[in-house]
């Protein structure tokens, strides 16, 4: 049945503030990097926790089964968890941190891609040709935007959005599979809560003094414009740069088709560098602009090229109708 336009439009909506949100996220996270000190691994960890509160708080409200997981489950959350979402987080805040944000999101994103592939050669689903082109396009695109030639980006910056590549493949392909099973936000909850454990060993979080979010500190690259305590930043990065934009992307799938909504998310690059520009003042020259228009295009033929499923950007979970077995009677 095809989806009434009002309704539609809701779910562009929701889909679009999602992507503003979290591309305006990756610009917070930079601000509260520079103005604590804090690394990108202590940061992820106060992240995920927060997160993991507040999707355990609202499935505890709304659906309290869904958090129940048996045997077969736990090593997959577990390796999601891990290196999908600790490890995601983590490169993304060192790769922000040392790249200029659009750039880190560009290569992040190659991800889809490697989904694509994987889905082909290992998987054996039927993925189309285009998917060729569009890897031959963001290879182009890359390069343009990198500058291959001057060496110009951060080769440190550029080994950690890889590393956030391949950690959001990882996400893409075992949350996928998960939420065939079991319900969106609770897959999101345990990837969460897993991730928490395994920063809380590894982040040096008690390094942090709680002192450092009371800290005054600016809001955007002049140091003489806004500015306010760092606990402020912190909450945008968790209730909004992580919850809301996981919510607004699953109602956002439950209105659209799975490649349209998919499509939409990746406008977050787009609102990444624009929210760059105007609060950090980090630019672009015209061949770099050019190579990021390359970019967007080739992981937008990535989505559409397998057959029925694309893979939402904003949370890395699965766009796809989730469908759970029948339940006995």
């Amino acid at each position: 049945m095809a989806v009434a336009k009002p309704r539609a439009l809701v779910g562009y909506i929701a889909a679009t503030v999602a992507a503003f949100i979290f591309g305006v996220n990756g610009v917070v996270i930079k601000l509260l990097m520079d103005g604590t000190g804090i690394d990108g691994f202590q940061v992820t960890f106060l992240r995920v926790v927060g997160a993991a509160v507040l999707m355990g708080a609202v499935l505890l409200i709304r659906d309290p089964h869904a958090l129940r997981i048996t045997r077969k489950q736990i090593v997959p959350l577990i390796a999601m968890g891990v290196i999908g979402v600790a490890m995601l987080q983590a490169t993304y805040a060192e790769a922000v941190y040392l790249l200029p944000i659009g750039i880190a999101l560009l290569l992040e994103y190659t991800a889809v891609l490697f989904v694509a592939l994987i889905a082909h050669f290992f998987f054996r689903e039927h993925v189309k040709s285009r998917i060729w082109v569009s890897i031959a396009a963001v290879l182009i695109g890359l390069a343009t935007v990198a500058e291959v030639w001057n060496s110009t980006l951060n080769v440190e910056g550029v080994l950690w959005a890889l590393g956030a590549s391949a950690s959001l493949t990882t996400y893409f392909v075992l949350g996928e599979r998960q939420t065939g099973v079991r319900h969106p936000m609770a897959v999101g909850f345990w990837g969460m809560a897993v991730a928490s454990v395994f920063w809380a060993l590894f982040s040096g979080w008690w390094n942090v003094d709680p002192a450092i979010f009371t800290r005054i500190v600016p809001f955007s690259a002049d140091t003489d414009g806004i500015a306010g305590p760092a606990w402020i930043l912190l909450v945008f990065i968790v209730a909004l740069g992580t919850f809301t934009t996981f919510t607004l992307g699953l109602w956002s799938i439950s209105i659209l088709k799975a490649t349209r909504s998919g499509i939409v998310a990746t406008s977050e690059v787009l609102f990444a560098f624009l929210a760059a520009w105007l609060i950090l003042g980090e630019t672009l020259n015209v061949v770099q602009l050019v190579g990021a228009g390359i970019v967007l295009g080739g992981v937008i033929l990535a989505q559409s090229a397998r057959d029925n499923r694309a893979v939402e950007t904003d949370l890395a979970l699965d766009t796809t109708e989730i469908s759970r077995p029948k339940e006995s009677r």
